[in-house]
């Protein structure tokens, strides 16, 4: 029987063009390749002229994922050597665009489905993959109920995790032989999707309560057992159940939720590097957040947990906390707060006295009441930090950080065009989307991108080396603080985040810290004497093996 249909269909060794003649001689390739041999420089150069042909980004994107589904190192080392201009094809934005169509245009699987009509499955739909407990380094899960800020997509959604994962190996040089993308189909609330006829998850509403609990203790323990090794990675789950599932369960199992602990360890990063400017700690800060939802919320646990370590008590800590949501300032006589922002809700007879409009204590009344320090923006709420809000907030503290973090462009809370000039200057400014330098009274001021691919890629890779049995708020803290080493802050215009130009570096330089990190709490469970070099060496790199 002829090799052929394995080597050139698995996308891990198909080599395409690179194959020697004499692999091709003796994998039974002779014929089925034209003449020419080709290096995977050769290779890249093609396919990223082919990649150039495509005018709209969803025609880069099915490019590039048939590439992948074809010859993985080649697509990553196209990923690789473009990642600035590629990761927003193969991630956020246009991989929501992707998910709107992911079942129309379905083409092949990458992931491992779990139904939450049976869960005794799990177990079974992880044995199929036929890999062992030394295998697997890295699982990313979604349930897809909050997709970017595009919602609820059910199965669609199992591109998300794909496209993390490419990020994880591009950026950090996770292997991508030992990676894991998983869905958990607990059905939708999408009416589009549930009406469409191409659909290819389950036909009912979203599966909640006990059963919902069930498939995520089962996903838990099975991967958990099968994979001891493997950090478990969740991804856009709802607001209702990303924070609990992360509390619950961090403690017992090697768990990673990136849009809580991933966003608000970058935003710590900003704030790190602010707080060089202007000479305080943590201690010294009053944060509000405008968007009190998971991401939001998580930014605020972090910076509060940094303010217990620079001294002060849990209780204290939280009183430097100011969280705004839809209904306002949020306070503890409102009906059905969602556990997470419970712990933050201020006691509705400190702000009796606060002006309200149409029932509700807003924006700029809070700044003008708290004096922020520190205010975050991640409600995608357009507009919202006015002038009036900025004049305020510069009235209130000399330097303030000021994080407008809604993606993308239509939904940022306020441009850096306008905020520079509103703030004369004092505002120390990152973003959650990329922007040009701002021009303002004879300075440039270089706006940094709170980009998670600053932290997670290199986090994840930390966390694989060192084997740690946790993520702790240690570990995060060491991984925010290696972003923010990376840039100097000081200099007026100078940016709090470093750019996203040479990510496997960055992400080197992260991975370092958290190993250290883990080794000094104890959570480690592998030792070596150079963790430089022993990053280094867990790094795949794209290329083919030699010839032999």
């Amino acid at each position: 029987m002829s090799k052929t249909p394995d080597i050139l269909k698995n996308p891990l060794t198909n080599k395409g063009t690179a194959f020697t003649l004499e692999e091709r001689a003796r994998y039974g390739l002779t014929g089925r390749l034209p003449v020419a041999v080709e290096t995977l420089e050769q290779q890249a150069a093609r396919a990223y002229r082919q990649y150039s042909g495509y005018e709209s980004d969803i025609e880069k994107y099915v490019y590039l994922d048939q590439l992948h589904n074809r010859n993985e190192v080649l697509y990553y080392r196209l990923l690789t050597d473009h990642l600035v201009e590629m990761l927003p094809i193969v991630y956020d934005p246009t991989v929501g665009e992707a998910i709107k169509k992911w079942s129309r245009d379905y083409r092949r699987s990458r992931a491992v489905y779990l139904d939450v009509n049976h869960p005794e499955n799990v177990r079974a739909s992880f044995e199929t993959l036929g890999l062992g407990p030394d295998d697997v380094d890295l699982l990313v899960v979604s349930d897809a109920e909050e997709i970017l800020g595009i919602g609820d997509w059910g199965v669609n959604g199992t591109d998300i995790s794909v496209g993390k994962l490419a990020v994880y190996t591009a950026a950090a040089g996770i292997h991508p032989d030992r990676v894991i993308a998983v869905n958990l189909d607990v059905g939708t609330d999408n009416e589009q999707l549930l009406n469409d006829p191409a659909y290819l998850g389950n036909r009912h509403a979203r599966v909640r309560g006990e059963r919902y609990e069930r498939l995520i203790d089962t996903y838990l323990q099975v991967a958990s057992e099968m994979f001891p090794r493997a950090l478990l990675h969740f991804e856009d789950f709802g607001p209702g159940n990303a924070r609990r599932i992360l509390v619950k369960n961090r403690e017992r199992y090697r768990i990673f939720n990136d849009d809580m602990q991933g966003t608000g360890a970058i935003v710590m990063a900003a704030v790190i590097s602010g707080l060089k400017v202007t000479k305080q700690g943590f201690a010294d800060q009053r944060l509000v957040v405008y968007g009190a939802g998971t991401a939001g919320t998580g930014m605020a646990d972090q910076i509060s947990a940094a303010m217990e370590r620079d001294g002060l008590s849990r209780e204290e800590a939280r009183k430097r906390v100011w969280l705004i949501d839809i209904n306002g300032l949020v306070t503890d006589d409102m009906q059905g707060l969602p556990d997470y922002q419970q712990e933050y809700a201020r006691p509705a007879a400190e702000v009796s006295s606060w002006k309200r409009q149409d029932g509700k204590i807003g924006l700029l009344e809070v700044v003008k009441q708290v004096k922020p320090s520190i205010l975050i923006g991640t409600s995608t709420d357009h507009g919202a930090f006015t002038k009036e809000v900025i004049e305020a907030l510069c009235a209130g503290v000399e330097r303030p950080i000021l994080l407008p973090l809604s993606n993308p462009t239509e939904r940022i809370e306020v441009l850096p065009s306008d905020a520079i000039p509103w703030s004369g200057g004092k505002a120390l400014v990152a973003t959650g989307i990329p922007v040009e330098p701002v021009s303002y009274q004879g300075t440039k001021f270089h706006i940094g991108q709170g980009n998670n691919a600053l932290l997670y890629p290199g986090l994840g890779l930390g966390v694989i080396v060192s084997g740690a049995r946790h993520v702790t708020d240690g570990m995060l803290l060491a991984a925010a603080q290696a972003v923010a080493g990376q840039v100097n802050p000081q200099e007026l215009g100078a940016s709090l985040l470093p750019p996203v130009d040479n990510l496997r570096a960055s992400s080197a330089t992260v991975a370092v810290a958290v190993a250290k990190q883990a080794v000094a709490e104890g959570v480690a469970t592998r030792q070596h004497d150079n963790w430089v070099q022993a990053v280094q060496d867990a790094m795949w790199q794209p290329a083919y093996p030699a010839a032999s």
